[in-house]
């Protein structure tokens, strides 16, 4: 049996199907779909059309806009009904044509969502994302299976990232850009096969970072691109020889397993 808070709004032509758990608080508006497994945490709204499905959870304050499907089963041809899930943190948006799938067996069995996201129309989140908090994809931008999306970053309009690419903490990626390599937290990327094309140092002043870290982050990007020895040896030495805590996140990431190798400057 359904369970529905005593604060909730369910319009009487929306479905939502036995098992399903909505918050208090919430809405669910006009030909909406919630299916069995769904959890809706409190103040959650999903408006006119939406789909919610799969075993998936929606954190407070979350609005899913008009036509979204989110908990559908993965667009992957070696996905055979395998118990998997969809977890959204709180406050996000998701716009109208979103689609988010769960996760895969083979691939940890979860997609996850930070929090106070904005998913604009038609950008789509494939299964086993990790995906962190203040993340912006921009119109019809997809990521692709088993990507890992560090803290506010923004994937630009039109763009495509391939699976299991790693984007760090702060990078912002160009429209209509082919992501293949993984590409350090801070870095700005475009092209239309992405290159390494500096740092977003918009994103890094609107934060409100120091200028002696804006500074050291120039000279740390000057000596991935020029230092001596491998890209990892280099990235070795900043983590000896920075003080920087933005340095310190780009030698940890570069340092890291990647599964993908790296956009170099």
């Amino acid at each position: 049996m359904s369970s529905i808070a005593a604060s909730a709004r369910v319009h009487p032509q929306a479905l939502v199907e036995q098992g399903a758990r909505i918050g208090p608080g919430s809405s669910v508006g006009p030909f909406a779909i919630i299916g069995p497994e769904v959890e809706l945490g409190a103040g959650v709204e999903v408006r006119s059309h939406a789909i919610v499905t799969g075993r998936t959870s929606v954190g407070d304050e979350t609005v899913i806009f008009p036509f979204a499907v989110v908990g559908e089963i993965p667009q992957d041809l070696k996905f055979d009904g395998e118990k998997t899930s969809l977890q959204i943190g709180v406050r996000n948006r998701i716009r109208e044509h979103v689609t988010m799938n769960v996760g895969t067996e083979g691939g940890g069995g979860v997609t996850k969502v930070g929090d106070d996201c904005l998913f604009m129309a038609g950008s789509h989140v494939a299964h086993d994302c990790i995906i962190g908090d203040r993340v912006i994809l921009v119109n019809n931008a997809a990521l692709a299976g088993h990507c890992v999306i560090g803290d506010d970053a923004i994937i630009g309009g039109l763009s495509g990232v391939h699976q299991f690419v790693r984007i760090g903490e702060g990078a912002i990626i160009g429209a209509v850009t082919m992501v293949t390599a993984d590409v350090i937290p801070h870095a700005l990327v475009q092209g239309p096969r992405g290159v390494l094309d500096g740092l977003n140092l918009v994103g890094l002043k609107r934060r409100g970072v120091a200028r002696e870290d804006i500074t050291a982050l120039r000279a740390a990007l000057q000596m991935l691109k020029q230092g001596e020895g491998a890209f990892q040896d280099r990235a070795r030495r900043l983590s000896e020889e920075s003080e920087s805590e933005y340095v310190q996140q780009i030698a940890s990431f570069v340092l890291g397993h990647s599964d993908r190798g790296f956009l170099t400057p």
